[in-house]
This record gives structure tokens, sequence and C-alpha cells, in this order.
């Protein structure tokens, strides 16, 4: 075979070259986009496109783990940008018009940003669009009815978001829509029929939202449904019986819903459940036995509902089980011999007029487990004094002391410690866990803790804590260390002389953020109970502070007719999940200091309506600055919440209705 001449090598390679340079030259227009949003976002020093082609083979910014990320598609004649991530690098502005320039875009990932304004209608151009990420930003306005678009999509996010007004019906197009994640999104009112159609849904996650009306019965049509969660809304009961064709849900969390009871009768071939929690949904009836067939599920949280009848054995056979929270309900009998299985880790019954001894293996170690507000005996669970103290919850029992205490001071999560004005808090150090009761030396008072974090990646922390400085107070140590809890958090005040109680509860929001970062945008919301009654709805602790780690503190009178206080911190769903980290949220409290301002025998036991007046004061936390900002009086409804009511003409009764 003849060889080629020096200069015809030299041709066919030039030749070569020129091809391979034209296949991969990408669209100057888009170019000319890309560069004006990284200049936009300020990211060149990140990624400098200046005198590079964006689609490079590759290139170090195509690769999957890189950030920010441009990969492109270059099989046709000149190469398109099909995947866009700026992630958690906290750009900010709006969304300029050069980003639907990438009309090839698949995959936009802009999550976890500071990004702000409404999101413009030409977001609807990007109809290749598979993965759409704005998740844990700024924005605001409606969502756009021209995401329904975007026919393609198999991921949507735009979680964690202050959006207005209610979900788009073009949103039952996206017929490809495997994951939806709307959870915080600001979002209100019913949830569009249209939604029936997104029958390859696996992921919904919609919590924290203003959803009016009933659970979607069409839901139950959704049968890919693998991961549910509606949390936190206004949505009304009771739970569709239409769910139990969802038998390929994974882990179904629903709560806090209104109106109407539920049953658990729709729980029949779920088998594939890990995760069960309906908690707070007014679920009457029986716990059915073939729950106990449900062999994967590892968590079962049916507390705070109206469930009656005994703990069926069959419980005893999920050998998966590690949290059973059954707390809050009007549960009798016995416990199950053999209910704590070998991984069992927590393990809550506390008020059920449950009876009889405490169950086979119940010093197992590493288990946690509360049968307070029970008639359990246990003795040898719980040191003998307290446990009597704590009898005075019950309805049928007179209690008195013949040394009564006029008040108690708590710091909690932290050490002893006084304040500049002199108030020695007690040491509440103590490591709780999720199913823990935990009395004061002197049985001054008491602890209780319910719940677990979810994929909390700190591990099963309750305290709290910061090295920052809290401004706004001269007790900037009282609340460097907070308890916090994922679901309910109890304290109570024991042997206390009866009479009319001052209660001072101190906050400062010391693990959300107060930046410009997204880490800023977390919102902590929770409620407060005294004596049964609720006194802050909705409390978010940053925003009435002015910021994080600036102390506040909320000053309300109770009356004690029977030796004790409960005050009681319960979130009912609301607020961020996942801001800074997964499984940021729940009630959090700095200390509690309460003391008697009068004698008396408070409310009337005559008085079958009238509970007795709470007067709420906010106190500005400023030095030696007081501001009565509000005195109101509460009043027993028939809409009143679903807690256990304390020292009142029914102290176990259950408020369910």
């Amino acid at each position: 075979m003849e060889l080629l001449r020096p200069s015809l090598l030299l041709t066919v390679s030039l030749s070569l070259l020129q091809l391979v340079s034209a296949q991969t030259s990408t669209d100057s227009a888009e170019v000319d986009a890309l560069n004006k949003l990284i200049d936009y976002w300020n990211l060149r020093r990140k990624i400098n496109l200046t005198t590079i082609d964006p689609c490079t083979r590759n290139a170090s910014w195509a690769s999957e783990n890189a950030n920010p990320r441009v990969a492109c598609d270059c099989t046709s004649n000149s190469c398109h940008i099909t995947h866009l991530k700026i992630y958690a690098l906290d750009i900010m502005g709006e969304l300029p018009s050069e980003l639907f320039m990438l009309r090839k875009l698949m995959d936009l990932n802009l999550g976890q940003n500071v990004l702000n304004g409404s999101i413009p209608a030409e977001i609807g151009q990007l109809s290749n669009m598979q993965y759409l990420s704005l998740g844990i930003n700024n924005f605001t306005g409606r969502v756009p009815t021209e995401l329904g678009n975007l026919t393609k999509l198999i991921s949507l996010s735009f979680s964690s978001n202050n959006f207005f007004g209610p979900l788009p019906k073009e949103l039952g197009k996206l017929t490809s829509l495997q994951q939806l994640y709307i959870d915080s999104s600001g979002v209100t009112g019913s949830i569009p029929q249209e939604f029936a159609n997104l029958k390859s849904l696996r992921i919904l996650w919609a919590s924290d939202n203003l959803f009016t009306g009933k659970i979607p019965e069409f839901f139950g049509t959704l049968t890919e449904l693998a991961d549910l969660r509606l949390q936190g809304t206004l949505l009304e009961g009771p739970i569709p019986r239409s769910f139990r064709a969802l038998n390929k849900l994974e882990d179904l969390r629903i709560g806090d819903l209104s109106a109407e009871d539920s049953t658990l009768d729709f729980l029949e071939s779920q088998k594939s459940l890990s995760i069960l929690s309906l908690r707070n949904c007014r679920v009457s009836g029986k716990i059915p036995d073939q729950l106990g067939t449900f062999a994967k599920l590892q968590l079962l949280d049916l507390s705070f509902n109206k469930l009656t009848g005994q703990i069926p054995t069959s419980l005893q056979d999920l050998s998966t089980l590690q949290y059973l929270y059954l707390g809050n309900n009007n549960l009798s009998g016995e416990l199950p011999v053999n209910i704590i299985a070998p991984n069992l880790i927590a393990l809550d019954v506390s008020y059920n007029p449950l009876s009889g001894n405490l169950p086979r293996n119940f010093a197992k170690g590493g288990l946690s487990m509360n049968v307070i507000g029970s008639s359990i005996n246990a003795n040898n669970l719980q040191d003998g004094k307290a446990l009597g103290m704590m009898q005075c919850l019950h309805s049928n029992t007179k209690c008195s002391n013949k040394v009564p205490s006029s008040s108690f001071s708590i710091k909690c999560g932290g050490t002893q410690i006084a304040s500049a004005s002199g108030i020695e808090f007690d040491d509440d150090s103590k490591t709780l866990e999720a199913a823990s009761f935990y009395t004061s030396s002197g049985n001054r008072w008491a602890v209780s803790n319910t719940g677990n974090f979810i994929s909390n990646p700190n591990g099963p922390l309750y305290i709290a804590q910061t090295d920052s400085q809290i401004t706004g107070t001269l007790d900037s140590e009282l609340y460097k260390t907070a308890r916090i809890s994922p679901s309910s958090l109890r304290y109570y005040g024991l042997g206390l002389e009866n009479g009319k109680y001052r209660i001072d509860l101190h906050f400062a929001e010391i693990t959300m953020e107060d930046s410009l970062s997204w880490k800023g945008l977390g919102r902590r919301v929770f409620d407060v109970y005294i004596q049964g009654e609720r006194v802050l709805r909705d409390l978010n602790i940053k925003k009435e502070a002015g910021g994080s780690k600036r102390a506040l503190v909320k000053t309300f009178e109770a009356n004690v007719t029977n030796t004790i206080i409960e005050i009681h911190f319960f979130w009912a769903g609301k607020g961020t999940c996942c801001i800074p980290f997964q499984g940021t949220y729940g009630p959090l409290v700095s200390a509690i200091h309460a003391s008697q301002v009068s004698t008396g025998n408070g409310s009337s036991k005559g008085d079958k309506k009238h509970v007795g007046k709470i007067v709420g004061i906010t106190v500005g936390c400023a030095a030696a600055l007081v501001i009565i900002s509000s005195v109101f009086y509460l009043w027993w409804t028939k809409d009143s919440s679903s807690h256990i009511r304390i020292f009142t003409d029914s102290p176990k009764q259950n408020l369910v209705r």
C-alpha cells in the first residue's frame, strides 16, 4: 500500500480536526445566554466559559457531581445545553429571560438558593424538561399554569417557597410525572380534581400548605404511589377508603385532619409500608389485627387520635418495628406481654386508660418507654414518688402536698444556671430519647418527650445548642441550649400549692440560621398548651423575635387546682422540614420559670363550661423592658384541639371531637 505524502497527511488531519470542531461547537445563542446567566449570578469564578465552548468533551463541569454543572447533547450538527445545575450556591435575583433561551434543557436544578420574584410564564417554553427543581428558594406569586406545558416532566419540585393561591389544574396534564415535591410552598385551596390524571406519580410531598376541603377520593386511584405526605394542612377527613388500593405504599404520613373522623379500615394490602404515621387524624375505632401482618413496618405512629379497644397482640409479630407511638388515645386493657420485640427502640402508650403490668423485656437495653397518664404499674420503670404525683393527672384523684412548692425553674436542655435577676434554673441536661419520661431531683418537675426525627443526619438528638451570643437579653447563656422535639414535649410542675401562677417561657431560635443564605429560609412552627388550653398557635420564634439567636419571652397566667402545671409544646405538622438539614422542625424551648402570684382554688368544678381564663402577656426580651401586647381569654369550645385537658372538670378528657 502506498504511503500518504506528508502534505496530504497534513491536509487530511486538518480536515478531520475541523470536522470534530464543527461537531462539538455549541449553538451560539445558547452560549451567549449561558454566559449572561453566569455573570448575572456572579458565578464566573466557579465556571469561566468566556473562551471555552461549554460543550467541550470531557469538561470538568459536565460530570455528574460538578456544581455548577453544564452538560450537553451533541448528537446533531451542533451541541445543545441539556443539563444545568446551580445547586445550593446562594445565587440571588429573579429568573432572567436568558434562562429560557436554553430551549433544549432536560434537567434544571436551581434548588437551595435565594432566588426571588415570580416564575415567568416563559418556563412553559422548555418543553423538553424532564427534571425541574426550584425548591428551597424565595419565589413568590402564583405557581404558573404554563408548567402544565412541560408534559415530559418526570420530577417537579417547588417546595419551601412563598407562593400564594391555588395549585394550577394544568399540572394535571403532567401524565409522566413520577415525583412531585410541593411541601411548604405556600399554595392554598383545594387539590385540583385534574390531579387524578397523574397515574405515574410515585412520590407526593404536600405537607405544610393551606389546602382545604376533604382528602381527595381520587388519591386511591394513584396506585403507583409509594411515598405520600400530607401533614400540617387544613384538609378534612375522613381518610378515603379508596386508599386500600394503594398497595405500593412504603411511606404514608397524614396528620392534623379536622372535621370528620377516620378509621383504619383502608389498611388491608399495604404490606410494603415501612413508615405509617397517622398522627392527630381523628382516627376512631379499633386498631385492626391485620397491622400485625405488615412485616416491613419500622415506624407506626397512631398518637393523638380517638382509638379504642385493646392493643392487638398481633403487633407482637412486627419483628422489624423500631418505633411504636400510641399515646393520647382511649386504648384500654393491658399491654401485650411480648409487645417489646427485639428491634423495638421506643414505645409510647402515654395518656391511655391502660392498666396491668409492664410488658416482658421492658428493661431491654436501648429501649425507651413512656407510660405516663396511664394506670400501668410502672414502679420498676420510674421513681415511685414521682409516679404518685403524676396520678394527679387523673380526674378522680384529688391531690395535695404536705410541703407544697410555689415555683419551679428549668434550664431546658442545659445545666444549672442563675439568671441576671437571681433565678436559679435547674439542670435539665439529661439525655432524652424517642419515648422518655424524666423527673428532676427532688421531684419538683418532670419532662416527657415523644417522637423521633426521621432521616436526621445528626442522629437522635433532642437538645439544640450554640456557641453564638444571644441578643436582646442580659442572660445569653440561658438561651444557648434548648430542648427540641419532633412531636410532643411536655413539662410538668409537681407538688405545687394551688392558686394562680405566672409562667415565663423563654425561646431563641438557635438551629435555623438568620442569614442571606438558603439556610436562612427555614421556618419552625409549633403550638403551646398550658393546662390543656392552647395559648400559642403557629409560634414562629425567629419571626416574632426578629431573627435567629434573639431572645423571646412569652408570659402567661394559669390556675393550679390539683398541684400540677402541664406545659405542652406540640408540633402540628407545620413549618419547613429540612432547612438547614433534614429533620429540622418541631418545638424548641430554652427555659421555663413558673411562680405563684396568688393562692386560691382556681376554676370552679361546678362550672361545666368555664375552664378558667389564661391571661397571655407577650414580654419583650430587651433587658428591663416589658411590653404588654395582648390580654385574652380562652374559653372551651366544641372545636377544641386534640389534647388532654387536665386540672379542670375532666382532666383525662380527650378533646378530639
